[in-house]
């Protein structure tokens, strides 16, 4: 069939008694870049049939963040789309997932509290409501999520399991430019100096798993190491640097396999992600 856009969630519903199963599913915010394909390849060799999401979702910006000024462009993310084979978009408006007086919401405690749940408190409320409501209301068999976003996939895996929902969640890695820095809608923020310092992410996790390999177990001296690495850059400021345990994400002093090292940074005025798996 050809790919069909839709907005309402009863449209939806209905379309997807029609899909093929398995059906795989990528929610996305739009602004589609290569790390977004790289979900979007993978669900589609996987399943039959393909749906992806088009929302930018309020629920998950903090105050300090500019909802308005998210990058969007629809009609380009459609032609990817296409191309790429995809069989329902499903972009609803806010007032359709969020009608008025719209006031229940799914928490995952613990693990949502640290890293960046600290650094942008209810964000991951906002994350965990409009997933579980996507799963609702598409139902699919894979649900597709990058490595980027690590703590992201680690909440939303516990989610599903406590929740009992009926899917299974396959986690993609990290795609990244020529020089390292992870693929993120973000980026577009980045002016051309701040693009070439925004590298040192990735330099900071690769120096992590450089000490590692050597033989390094000390989750304070890698810290430390990163945080000298980083302080080298005057456009570069430290939201938080962490070496933790893959599924409790509780912070180690000695690093055993595996363990998650991850790190938010802001470059000028952007704040940007990533992380490796030391295993």
């Amino acid at each position: 069939m050809s790919m069909k856009v839709v907005e309402k969630i009863d449209d939806m519903k209905r379309l997807r008694q029609q899909l093929t199963e398995p059906v795989g599913f990528v929610p996305t915010m739009g602004y589609l870049h290569e790390g977004h394909l790289a979900l979007i390849r993978w669900a589609r060799t996987e399943n039959p049939s393909l749906v992806v999401s088009l929302f930018v979702n309020p629920t998950q910006f903090d105050p300090q963040e500019d909802f308005s000024q998210y990058p969007r462009d629809p009609e380009r993310d459609f032609g990817l789309l296409e191309k790429e084979r995809a069989d329902i978009v499903f972009m609803p408006s806010v007032d359709e997932m969020y009608p008025p007086r719209f006031n229940s919401w799914v928490e995952v405690g613990r693990l949502t509290e640290r890293l960046e749940g600290a650094s942008r408190p209810g964000h991951f409320r906002g994350v965990t409501t409009v997933v579980a409501k996507l799963f609702n209301i598409i139902q699919p068999t894979r649900a597709y999520f990058g490595q980027k976003d690590a703590q992201q996939v680690v909440v939303i895996k516990k989610m599903v399991a406590e929740l009992n929902m009926n899917l299974e969640i396959v986690t993609v890695p990290t795609m990244r430019e020529g020089d390292g820095l992870a693929m993120s809608s973000r980026n577009t923020y980045l002016n051309p100096e701040e693009r070439e310092v925004a590298t040192v992410l990735y330099q900071a996790i690769s120096l992590a798993q450089k000490l590692w390999v050597r033989g390094e177990t000390n989750a304070q001296v890698i810290r430390q190491q990163m945080l000298t690495l980083i302080r080298k850059e005057p456009l570069a400021a430290i939201d938080y640097i962490s070496i933790a345990d893959t599924e409790t994400l509780d912070e180690l002093d000695t690093v055993k396999s595996p363990a998650l090292v991850s790190l938010a940074v802001k470059i000028g005025n952007t704040r940007l992600i990533d992380n490796v798996v030391l295993e």
